[in-house]
């Protein structure tokens, strides 16, 4: 999704949230592929050093239909912020963006980043890690994640532009 929307204007607008609708997650995310300004509605996964679920979920269509027409969804991963293995590399991005997601934010690391800089998708982790996880197919999906210390839920919306990333329990553009 194209959207027009600038983090800091969003904060702005909501820095006085106290219903926990509106959260802004720590500056600690680096930007793996081409595109730096996405958003869209949030899918979760929760596994640690298996990206199984990851794989399963960005091989579905990343699309949903809303009131305002189709947009790319943002898969958020809770990695449980491991830097020992990749949850996601060049074909997992590859695939997200044939199957029309907007973006992927890793508590965790990638792999493959020359690669992944080639791709008009949104990327976003802690750190780059050269070496592959497990796969026990292992992991959970669509379920409340905790990401940093920020609670993130699916259906939520995610924004993320070069000045950070925030949530939303709605759609704000």
């Amino acid at each position: 999704m194209t959207a027009s929307f600038a983090t800091c204007d969003l904060c702005d607008a909501h820095k006085n949230d106290a219903t926990g609708d509106f959260r802004v997650l720590p500056p600690l995310f680096r930007d793996f592929a081409a595109v730096r300004k996405f958003c869209g509605p949030v899918v979760t996964v929760k596994c640690f050093e298996d990206n199984s679920a990851v794989k399963a979920v960005l091989d579905a269509s990343g699309f949903e239909q809303t009131p305002a027409g189709r947009v790319g969804k943002v898969l958020v991963v809770d990695g449980g912020a491991s830097l020992r293995r990749a949850l996601l590399g060049g074909n997992l991005g590859l695939a997200a963006l044939k199957n029309g997601w907007a973006g992927v934010l890793i508590d965790g690391c990638v792999r493959d980043v020359a690669e992944l800089a080639q791709l008009a998708l949104g990327i976003r982790a802690l750190a780059s890690m050269p070496m592959p996880t497990e796969k026990r197919n292992q992991g959970q999906t669509n379920i409340a994640v905790q990401i940093q210390g920020v609670w993130v839920r699916p259906g939520d919306w995610l924004y993320a532009d070069e000045d950070g990333a925030l949530l939303s329990a709605r759609r704000l553009t």
